[in-house]
């Protein structure tokens, strides 16, 4: 191609006396952002995770008016470790319990204490004598916070624990602290692994020791830039954020931002092979690139700001951070890298240095070009073939359950859950995890109805002021079972008709989170379909070729959950999905998915109108086939490494994408969607006609 029907946009970015300074300037301007401008900051809500509206969060904000706000509530256990807890270990116990509490500012007896005269101890003692708690207010200004005085009440509670007695600490507190902990230094570990990862497959996929080197200096610039630019994006617009956000910004950053680099990269070493001038050569590769890297990129920000519509806040800050990283990345990928790349001699691919004369890819006897070959032979079979195997693969999804209990939050357990389930074992079950009602009425009558209520074990009121008060009511049900949901339903029932009185506590929150779940996928999920097949409407101007891809996304996305549940039940141990899982799979898969279609049919389009759709179709995939390929698995394992964090919503995200991406790159785009164009031919495009006489 010559130089002067390339855009001058493209030259500029690529030229010879331009490239340094479009490759240096964006580089040292993000470098000294990123020195000048910290990531933004905000003060974590409780309410920052719960859907807006629903009941158990309108109880948290009106419990946040209470003037006498005692923060999250921390339960000291004191076991024995072998037989009763005897008389002496009492006493040491109840002093302790004593002084946490002066220390505190506490000194209410906690649930199921006798109210008794002065005196009264304050640690309620088990039926069998082997357990004993206390429940103690652990008031603190930040996350940050409440992770420091959990773990330093717990050394300070092991230093004066009376021999022969096992202490713990569990509780709203303890379980935060403990959730806390594991995003403690994460971002730093998760963008470690990340890199590593990312820096590993360039090398393999390159097989050079020195031009990965550029594109993983680019993307890993872009990635801290983004995360310095959404944080104080979110900050000014008042998003919600919290500490699993950047480390998935970060992966989606590295995944995209590598993803348009391998394509660029991959059409620049073509050309180097028919083009003398390296600065021609990106140049022409660079403008053959752009159209689907943007379509690409606008498609997937696009779908990201559908979560804006979500009803929990956190998911909201997520997809609008997000947006912005894949625009900083696209930028960075469309921009920077090029003229940085060509800053270079055709000897940073050394030792698989292209020349002039060189097999263009399109031409070779590659792997795709052998796999294309076979679809050829028998296109209706393949679709037959691969469609079976999807559906067979989404049957899963039709026995999934949705919403974990709070001790399979973990991979790994700590501390505050096997507390819980100690404690539960000597005194009812709910004791950990009350049942909270605050209310505006009149509280001894708000009581009366809650105690009447099967499966309420006990229940109080533990804090009035203001014209508020909350009622604590302890189950008999074990935290997160159907049964403790039950009780919540019936609480809810039962002080239905008092004014201004709402349910709240562990059990009402995960309840509310499923039902909003559900509603945030009736709206997002259509919305996000309807956006990719614009964008591909829009991008190919024909009909049947988005709708054909469309479905084989949605289909791509329905297996990779029946293969994935499969995975967690059989393999894994997982007894349920937690409830945002699903359409935050559905939001990566769909609109990463629709990159690898773009990436195909776009160079499907550009090879059909010189050799019609039928050949087209098979040089696409030659040309394409290994770049999708080497996307799709670079893609896959940094999704994957979400599984660095011990938190099981974050790995079974990872997992499904993973899944998902292999599916998606090494079966549907590289087999089914060309066997579908093969077998429509022209159609595939219908009602647009591409052929040598049609122009772009």
């Amino acid at each position: 191609m010559s130089s002067h029907r390339t855009p001058a946009a493209a030259r500029f970015i690529t030229g010879r006396r331009t490239a340094w300074l479009v490759a240096l300037v964006p580089l040292l301007i993000a470098i000294a952002v990123l020195a000048l401008v910290p990531e933004g900051e905000r003060d974590a809500s409780p309410t920052d995770t719960l859907p807006a509206g629903a009941d158990s969060t309108l109880a948290v904000e009106l419990a946040d008016q209470l003037p006498d706000d005692e923060g999250q509530v921390a339960i000291v256990l004191w076991t024995a470790d072998s037989g009763e807890l005897d008389q002496a270990a009492q006493g040491a116990i109840t002093q302790q319990a004593v002084e946490l509490l002066k220390a505190s500012g506490g000194g209410g007896a906690p649930e199921g204490a006798p109210q008794g005269g002065a005196g009264q101890s304050p640690v309620v003692v088990a039926e069998d004598g082997t357990a004993a708690f206390v429940a103690l207010p652990v008031t603190s200004s930040s996350a940050t916070d409440n992770i420091d005085k959990v773990e330093e009440l717990r050394k300070d509670l092991r230093a004066d624990a009376p021999d022969g007695v096992t202490v713990e600490v569990t509780g709203p507190a303890g379980i935060q602290a403990d959730i806390g902990q594991v995003f403690d230094g994460a971002d730093f570990r998760l963008l470690l692994s990340t890199a590593a990862v990312v820096a590993l497959l360039l090398i393999i996929t390159y097989r050079s020791p020195l031009l990965w080197l550029v594109p993983l200096t680019v993307v890993g610039v872009a990635d801290r830039l983004a995360a310095v630019v959404s944080t104080n994006v979110l900050e000014v617009t008042g998003f919600a954020w919290d500490e699993s956000t950047v480390g998935i910004l970060s992966v989606l950053v590295f995944g995209a931002g590598t993803d348009y680099a391998l394509l660029l990269i991959s059409r620049y070493r073509d050309e180097l092979k028919t083009t003398d001038s390296r600065h021609e050569a990106m140049a022409h590769a660079l403008a053959r690139t752009t159209e689907a890297v943007l379509s690409s990129a606008t498609t997937v920000v696009l779908g990201l700001l559908t979560l804006v519509l979500s009803a929990i806040p956190t998911t909201r800050g997520l997809g609008v951070a997000c947006a912005v990283g894949v625009v900083v990345a696209a930028t960075f990928a469309l921009v920077v890298l090029p003229a940085a790349l060509v800053l270079f001699g055709r000897w940073i691919f050394w030792p698989r240095v292209p020349h002039v004369g060189d097999t263009v890819l399109v031409d070779s006897n590659s792997l795709w070009h052998r796999v294309g070959d076979a679809v050829a032979r028998r296109p209706r079979t393949f679709v037959a073939g691969t469609v079976a195997g999807l559906a067979l693969l989404a049957t899963g999804t039709l026995s999934i359950t949705t919403g974990l209990d709070p001790a399979d939050q973990f991979l790994q357990r700590p501390e505050a859950i096997s507390a819980a389930e100690r404690l539960g074992e000597s005194f009812p079950a709910g004791t950990s995890d009350p049942v909270q009602v605050v209310t505006r009425a009149t509280p001894d009558e708000v009581l009366k109805a809650v105690e009447q209520v099967d499966g309420v074990d006990s229940a109080r009121v533990t804090t009035t002021g203001d014209g508020i008060a909350r009622i604590d009511a302890v189950p008999d049900a074990t935290p997160g079972s159907d049964a403790a949901q039950a009780v919540v339903v019936d609480v809810r029932a039962a002080v239905a008709d008092f004014d201004d009185t709402y349910v709240g506590g562990g059990d009402a929150e995960s309840l509310d989170a499923g039902d909003y779940a559900a509603k945030d996928r009736l709206v997002i999920l259509p919305l996000i379909l309807a956006l990719v097949l614009g964008a591909l409407l829009l991008l190919l101007r024909s009909v049947v070729a988005p709708l054909l891809l469309v479905a084989t996304v949605v289909a791509t996305y329905a297996a990779s959950m029946g293969a994935s549940w499969w995975l967690f039940r059989s393999v894994f141990g997982f007894d349920a999905m937690d409830t945002g899982v699903p359409l935050l799979a559905f939001l990566f898969l769909v609109a990463l998915g629709v990159d690898y279609n773009i990436f195909l049919v776009t160079r499907a389009r550009e090879e059909a109108r010189e050799h019609g759709t039928r050949t087209g179709m098979l040089r696409a995939l030659t040309a394409t086939g290994g770049v999708i390929t080497s996307a799709g698995i670079l893609l896959a394992a940094v999704f994957a490494v979400l599984g660095v964090l011990p938190l099981v919503v974050l790995a079974q995200l990872g997992a499904i994408i993973f899944v998902g991406v292999l599916l998606d790159t090494l079966v549907v785009r590289t087999v089914l969607v060309p066997a579908l164009a093969l077998t429509l031919g022209d159609r595939f495009w219908w009602p647009r006609k591409v052929s040598e006489k049609v122009s772009g």
